[in-house]
């Protein structure tokens, strides 16, 4: 096991493979303005949703190893794939080789013990990429804190897409997003609870809102993931004192940087300057 090296304080690091993390940073700084961040993702090989789990954890590790040579103490997985293929096994191998002070969290835990007060029939439903709804996190993390929770998962494979290509206000849109949530009711017609379980959907939520029956919840991750690094980081005032705090935020990206700006406009209100970097 590595000595942990004296430490500098830092940004806290958050990733995504592409621009729904986006969406997750902005609750987060929201809930907690005055801190430092570091966004980074890696757009030139999102998206994550259809590649295998050996790749999703390669290229997330060294996301990871990239945000701690910036400086962070701290990283959010801001990514359900990242979260759902690569984040256990960094946790439990990578982090006490690296160094066991750091640490990295993802973002399914935090929507998985919101879900336990926001259902009344305790059927929920997750839409969600291919890789995340192959790898069952959901139901996982959901089980350990409800058994009495019945998960059912349904697959969206053209909602990353049609946020991506700033698809999401078009009358195309509402094929797909209609199609996949009446796949997933036709599953469990108790569903009331129903999970984004993808950074990218939030944008799409007008269009969901559309197609779900009265009384359905729909559950955006954002604040609830804002809402547990608010309280993780009053849980462990030790990694609370390695937070830098001048309410900054950096941003990278593995694509051309005009492109990140372009399609960061969808997700952020705010001019932004990016700076291209390389993952290996």
């Amino acid at each position: 096991m590595k000595q942990s090296l004296p430490y500098q304080p830092g940004p806290i690091g958050v990733f995504d493979s592409g621009y729904g993390g986006l969406t997750i940073l902005s609750k987060i700084r929201e809930a907690l303005p005055e801190y430092d961040y570091i966004y980074l993702g890696d757009n030139a090989r999102t998206p994550y949703g259809t590649r295998s789990f050996e790749i999703v954890y390669e290229f997330t590790l060294q996301a990871v190893n990239k945000l701690f040579e910036m400086g962070c103490h701290l990283v959010i997985l801001a990514c359900n794939t990242a979260s759902a293929k690569a984040l256990r096994t960094i946790q439990m191998n990578d982090l006490p080789n690296i160094d066991p002070d750091r640490r990295v969290l993802g973002v399914i835990r935090p929507t998985a013990e919101c879900i336990g007060s926001m259902t009344q029939t305790r059927h929920v439903g997750i839409l969600a990429t291919a890789g995340t709804i192959k790898s069952e996190s959901y139901p996982l993390e959901v089980h350990k804190l409800f058994e009495d929770i019945k998960v059912s998962g349904e697959a969206c494979p053209m909602w990353v897409p049609l946020v991506e290509n700033n698809e999401a206000n078009g009358e195309g849109a509402d094929f797909f997003i209609r199609k996949y949530i009446d796949n997933l009711l036709a599953k469990d017609r108790q569903i009331d609870t129903l999970v984004l379980g993808c950074t990218h959907y939030p944008i799409l939520l007008p269009k969901i809102q559309k197609f779900i029956p009265q009384g359905v919840k729909v559950v955006a991750q954002g604040e609830y993931v804002a809402t547990s690094l608010k309280d993780y980081l009053h849980r462990h005032p030790e990694m609370d004192m390695k937070c830098t705090r001048e309410g900054k935020c950096r941003f990278y990206t593995t694509e051309a940087e005009d492109k990140f700006i372009e399609s960061a406009s969808m997700f952020l209100n705010e001019n932004i300057t990016v700076q291209r970097i390389t993952l290996e």
